[in-house]
């Protein structure tokens, strides 16, 4: 049987870089994708010492251009992508009304132009082989709001609608696309604003923020990225052969379901 290839963006750190490992743990050969090009370069070289197939590509998601010459690049050096997922994003955090525009440019230029260019490089050439899976990792934010993540929320839920109608018109050709909602985890995107907050933040986070209208997390942890990868892994797998335009949460119940 042939090796099955995935593409992965984000894969440098967080739930991107796991997603990244538990695919290569099951047998998958990753193009691992990042702009970050020296932690890239750490997470392959781990994975390759391990006995891994996975290549670096470092690429800025939000360049057509760039995404176009490095799928293409992909499929030459590894093979045909069957996987996609777009872990990719950054996060600025204001109140909307002091937000700046640079950082609202970028939020959505990473988390929903990113999206759209890979997805849309990857899709053109799944679909003469009549097959593929694609996932987008958004963020519970995109269904409920979130105080001084107005950029956030909003270029998640942007990708996410994205994701199911683009879902919705490659169903035809037999290629599923779904989005995982992440809440609280733990990386270096959430960790990075804890600064000098002594544990307060944390606690914040798993106890909630009454004055700014959010509930904590109900089982009392945050996640591992590793529980979003679990999830990823099962979106693209045969055992989901059927599920097609989902979103699932993985955020321990933070968003009560929502």
């Amino acid at each position: 049987m042939r090796q099955r290839i995935a593409l992965v963006t984000g894969a440098a750190g967080g739930i991107g870089e796991a997603v990244v490992r538990a695919l290569a743990e099951d047998g998958t050969a990753v193009a691992a994708v990042d702009a970050n090009t020296e932690g890239l370069a750490l997470v392959v070289k781990e994975l390759v010492e391990e006995g891994h197939l996975v290549r670096g590509y470092t690429l800025n998601v939000a360049s057509s251009e760039e995404v176009n010459a490095v799928v293409a690049r992909v499929e030459d050096e590894l093979g045909p992508v069957c996987y996609l997922v777009n872990a990719a994003g950054v996060l600025r955090t204001a109140e909307a009304v002091d937000l700046l525009e640079d950082d609202w440019d970028l939020t959505f230029a990473v988390n929903t132009t990113g999206v759209f260019n890979v997805s849309r490089a990857v899709a053109r050439r799944m679909i003469p082989r009549k097959h593929g899976a694609i996932v987008t990792v958004a963020s519970n934010a995109a269904k409920t709001p979130r105080w001084n993540m107005a950029a956030y929320a909003a270029s998640k839920a942007a990708a996410a609608s994205f994701t199911k109608c683009l879902g919705l018109e490659l169903a035809r050709h037999g290629i599923r696309c779904n989005v995982v909602a992440p809440g609280s985890t733990d990386t270096p995107m959430l960790t990075s604003l804890w600064a000098d907050s002594d544990g307060d933040a944390l606690r914040a986070s798993i106890e909630g923020t009454p004055e700014q209208y959010r509930v904590g997390i109900p089982l009392g942890r945050l996640a591992q990225p590793g529980h979003v990868a679990d999830a990823v892994l099962f979106l693209l797998s045969d055992r989901a052969a059927h599920i097609t335009l989902h979103d699932l949460t993985v955020d321990g119940g933070a968003a009560l379901g929502n």
